[in-house]
């Protein structure tokens, strides 16, 4: 059997279902101790709900109504659970003590233990706790809705970080790729210069080599002759001795062994020198040292260039609109706190600009300035 709801079925003095309810003549039903209790209290017979009089003193038994509260009460035993009754008078919990904040029986009311104590009912009390709860939550669902706008940026600028890591390395790839072609053209310009110059000596040793050759040949054939001459008869060589001796005295002497100078072997000294120092100075004209470095970090409308030294406005000014409207701005990367600084700006071609100093980077306290060069004093 379903009800619409226990109220339905409840007497509106004792708040309990209906037992051994009776009826008045205005309709309404109240359990018959309840009315009793009521009426020995009042003056008049009247009804508790709408204050009619009754006629009679002694109203009849409302039977179907019984009939249904019974059906209910044991339907509702077979259904309740044991949580929503109470351990100690096994009554169906329908109050809530606000002094104990606890749920209690219509038993538990008029005990001892919750004397002068103050009730409402379950359906109420839970409806106001619950309000009351939900209103607690306030704090924690916008701090829920903070914490998950939180997530969102870290996701945001991780995402950032990855960007970021990603444009360096391949920036930082770049730089050293220029370095590498660098190291390798001087690398192959050194070992060219190396080689000619050992080319070009070993040929003059060649030379030298073949002129000595040559000389050997000459003085061995000239050995060869006179020896042949120093065992013939004495006749014959008397006749040639005149011949042998011009022929010896045609050969020249190697009067001292070669010497190959300052400049026969190989200019050590000029090649390997000083080598990683000139290479150094050579690498000097192929990178630009920059004293200010801009911030990526803290860059508002513009585009920096990629060596973080130069930038330009994200949007072209209209015709409309003034240079001073222009917002873009960029902080360096390097804070001082003393000493004497100085840079020179390039500006281009524009001819109202802005470069300054502030003291805190969220301010943008810029000073404008009518020179290109500037020296400042931080103290």
């Amino acid at each position: 059997m379903a009800f619409q709801s226990e109220e339905d079925l409840s007497c509106s003095i004792c708040q309990e279902v209906f037992k051994e309810p009776v009826v008045l003549s205005c309709s309404h039903s109240f359990c018959k101790d309840c009315l009793r209790s009521w009426w020995r209290e009042k003056p008049t017979q009247e009804c508790p709900v709408c204050k009619r009089r009754s006629s009679r003193s002694d109203p009849p038994l409302n039977r179907a109504l019984r009939n249904l509260c019974e059906a209910y009460v044991q339907q509702r035993e077979q259904k309740t659970p044991e949580e929503q009754v109470c351990r100690v008078h096994s009554e169906r919990l329908k109050l809530f003590c606000l002094t104990d904040q606890q749920p209690v029986c219509v038993v538990c009311r008029d005990s001892k233990v919750h004397e002068d104590h103050r009730f409402r009912p379950i359906v109420e009390a839970a409806q106001d706790l619950r309000d009351e709860l939900d209103k607690s939550l306030l704090p924690l669902k916008k701090n829920l809705q903070k914490a998950k706008d939180l997530t969102k940026e870290f996701v945001e600028i991780a995402d950032r970080i990855k960007d970021h890591f990603y444009q360096t390395a391949r920036q930082i790839k770049a730089e050293f790729k220029k370095l590498h072609q660098f190291l390798v053209e001087e690398e192959e310009s050194r070992m060219k210069a190396l080689r000619e110059e050992e080319e070009q000596k070993t040929q003059r040793m060649k030379d030298k080599m073949a002129a000595v050759s040559r000389e050997i040949e000459a003085l061995s054939e000239s050995i060869r002759a006179t020896e042949e001459q120093l065992r013939a008869p004495d006749v014959s060589f008397l006749l040639q001795y005149k011949a042998a001796v011009e022929r010896v005295q045609r050969c020249p002497l190697l009067e001292e062994e070669p010497q190959l100078g300052p400049g026969g072997l190989i200019d050590q000294a000029k090649h390997l020198g000083n080598l990683t120092f000139n290479i150094w100075t050579n690498m000097k004209r192929l990178v630009q040292f920059t004293p200010v470095i801009l911030d990526p970090n803290r860059v508002k409308d513009v585009v920096l260039s990629d060596d973080l030294t130069s930038f330009t406005f994200k949007e072209k000014k209209t015709d409309q609109e003034s240079p001073q409207d222009d917002v873009g701005s960029v902080f360096g990367s390097e804070e001082f706190d003393s000493g004497c600084h100085s840079w020179d700006v390039e500006v281009g071609d524009n001819e109202v600009w802005a470069f300054g100093v502030t003291t805190d980077p969220s301010e943008e306290g810029w000073v404008r300035l009518q020179r290109v060069s500037m020296e400042m004093c931080v103290n």
